[in-house]
């Protein structure tokens, strides 16, 4: 390439062609908005918010995607230009996936009763993107959900299709004495940064620390996680942060099987992996992973301890070690 020449990008401009064109239409939920899948949702979440129980209860506004999800069977009506797109690019070698950030603007608050419908949309795809997981391409699609007919909210999706990096050097930058399955573990794949915001920072930088820190209200007293910038309970946006004994049970789980992914799996292989749902001993619920276990040895209930997982160079995790006996 000489100066001034720009090289052309014939996928990103084979991609692009799909913008615009339907990702679903005429989509309806599977079931109406109803009170157990309401409190299903509280009970995993920790919410308590008496607006979603009772007479005149609604929906958690978050709730929004869950009323349009397909279950294992699927939705019947979803058009095939995202299958094409996808496949387009794995085509390409750009056959990792990981989810980025979702959008949601509420319109109007969802009522036990209400007959979900959605339109889906492919509405952007970006040009050729480096990031620390790789090179690929993202692709945002927005969906308008409907009650009775009336807009109620927007949902917007973005993932990330990449060809993963290969690590440069890792060997050499882990801490001395870190333990010898992380080193020999450092030409796998990466597992997804997480998104830090100045919401968040603190706890992420309390993890880099090995410190598990829950923030609590200054006004209520009331622990919260994930971070957030107000209190649920009261309302108030002063507070401060505990540190977590680290010690929790197992609230809920899922065994992952597909797709594999290396970064996620003990073995380094992409096996099946546990993802649980913690109750720590302060009263608070976090998503993490339970090693130490058989994944289908996992089980509710089961006690787990905080360990902090150094997965490569760049990232600490905070995850969880539950036992057999």
């Amino acid at each position: 390439m000489t100066d001034g020449q720009v090289v052309r990008d014939e996928l990103y401009e084979r991609l692009r062609a799909y913008e615009g064109r339907p990702a679903a239409t005429a989509g309806v939920g599977k079931d109406l908005v109803n009170e157990p899948m309401i409190r299903h949702w509280c009970e995993a979440m920790g919410d308590a918010h008496p607006a979603y129980g009772g007479p005149g209860a609604v929906a958690p506004p978050t709730m929004l995607q869950a009323w349009t999800m397909g279950g294992l069977s699927g939705h019947t009506d979803r058009s095939g230009a995202y299958d094409e797109l996808s496949g387009l690019l794995d085509r390409a070698g750009y056959t990792s996936v990981v989810a980025t950030d979702c959008e949601q603007e509420y319109l109007r608050p969802l009522r036990p009763g209400d007959r979900i419908t959605f339109d889906a949309v492919i509405e952007a795809v970006s040009e050729r993107k480096t990031t620390k997981l790789g090179t690929g391409y993202f692709v945002t699609t927005r969906m308008d959900v409907r009650a009775r007919d009336e807009l109620a909210g927007t949902h917007r999706f973005r993932i990330l299709k990449y060809r993963p990096a290969k690590p440069k050097g890792t060997a050499s930058t882990f801490p001395e004495g870190h333990d010898a399955a992380v080193m020999r573990g450092a030409d796998r794949a990466l597992r997804s940064r997480p998104v830090i915001n100045r919401d968040n920072a603190g706890f992420w930088e309390g993890v880099a620390a090995h410190r598990l820190l829950i923030q609590r209200c200054a006004a209520c007293a009331t622990p919260r996680f994930p971070w957030l910038p107000g209190c649920n309970a009261c309302g108030s946006a002063e507070w401060d942060a505990v540190e977590a004994s680290g010690e929790g049970t197992v609230f809920s789980h899922v065994v992952m099987h597909h797709p594999p992914f290396p970064a996620f799996s003990e073995d380094g292989e992409g096996g099946p992996y546990a993802v649980a749902l913690i109750e720590l001993a302060e009263g608070v619920r976090m998503v993490s992973n339970v090693l130490g276990v058989p994944c289908d040895k996992v089980r509710v209930g089961m006690p787990v301890r905080l360990e902090f997982l150094r997965t490569d160079p760049g990232l600490v995790l905070p995850v969880f070690r539950g036992s057999e006996g």
